[in-house]
């Protein structure tokens, strides 16, 4: 049994934002604390996850003229989350979205640095987004119920950034190319003559792993890549989803075949108002 100085040492609260894409079910068992980003549609603004959800964006997408926006976790938001935790005795972990895509990296260092204790609370910048992050996350939650300091789960979080791999198949890029993650070019290349663009989160934003032709092609090309990649058996992988069947079906088989350990997450609004319907993909951190 530890004793009450172990089990306050290890009194760590994961914080995270809502781009990470993480089901309820696993916030819920992890108790993670998520910090919605702000979805804007027409004159309307929407906490991702909370006033709002895939299903319903994906309907508003279909009549709105307007391009979604998005916005970013702002300074003071994160400050008040910081004191409430830091007053119960907790240290505190974010872990945030990339910083060549978002400024929530940005806001939660500014926060941190309007605290008199800033030493109790580390931010790190992922490099990463959607499930990205997720895996990423799950980590540091199964590193902290392994009873871990935090400047050990920060150690290791920070040595294991690199080895986050994914792969993801879209059926358009045209709202890659509209909110400004893909490049005009690139966009064009997916939409002719049936090619399908595999995209991966490298060195924090979003670029072209891999042009193939048709759907099938692209599933057996991400399988090898994840195959030949392999799976760190102590991590969970995460088979991303937003309304793509065949894809996701396929993967699925192919992960359970494998024993690999992973969970099936949706995507949500922040992302999805980028990516679009009909997308799928698997986020995994590789042997190393």
């Amino acid at each position: 049994m530890p004793n009450q100085g172990e089990v306050l040492m290890n009194k760590i609260k994961i914080i995270t934002v809502s781009t990470a894409d993480l089901s309820e079910n696993v916030i819920k068992k992890y108790d993670i604390e998520v910090l919605p980003l702000i979805v804007n549609i027409g004159d309307k603004s929407y906490e991702d996850g909370i006033d709002l959800k895939i299903s319903k964006l994906l309907e508003l997408m279909e009549t709105e003229t307007k391009f979604p926006t998005t916005s970013q976790v702002n300074p003071q938001r994160y400050f008040e989350c910081f004191q409430k935790y830091l007053s119960k005795g907790y240290k505190i972990l974010v872990l945030n979205m990339s910083s060549k895509m978002s400024g929530t990296y940005q806001s939660a260092c500014m926060a941190r640095d309007m605290l008199d204790n800033k030493e109790d609370v580390v931010v790190i910048d992922t490099l990463n987004v959607t499930s990205g992050l997720g895996v990423l996350v799950l980590k540091a939650c199964r590193l902290k119920e392994e009873g871990l300091s935090l400047q050990e789960i920060r150690m290791q979080i920070e040595e294991t950034i690199p080895h986050v791999k994914s792969a993801l198949i879209f059926n358009s890029l045209d709202n890659l190319v509209k909110g400004g993650r893909l490049s005009h070019a690139a966009g064009t290349i997916g939409n002719i003559l049936g090619i399908k663009l595999i995209l991966e989160v490298k060195d924090g934003e979003m670029s072209v792993m891999n042009k193939v032709r048709g759907t099938k092609k692209a599933i057996k090309t991400v399988l090898e890549y994840t195959n030949r990649r392999g799976f760190n058996e102590k991590d969970t992988a995460i088979l991303l989803h937003i309304d793509e069947e065949e894809i996701r079906s396929n993967l699925r088989l192919n992960l359970e075949d494998n024993n690999n350990n992973f969970i099936e997450c949706e995507v949500g609004c922040v992302v999805g108002a980028h990516s679009g319907a009909h997308a799928c993909g698997i986020f995994f951190i590789e042997k190393y």
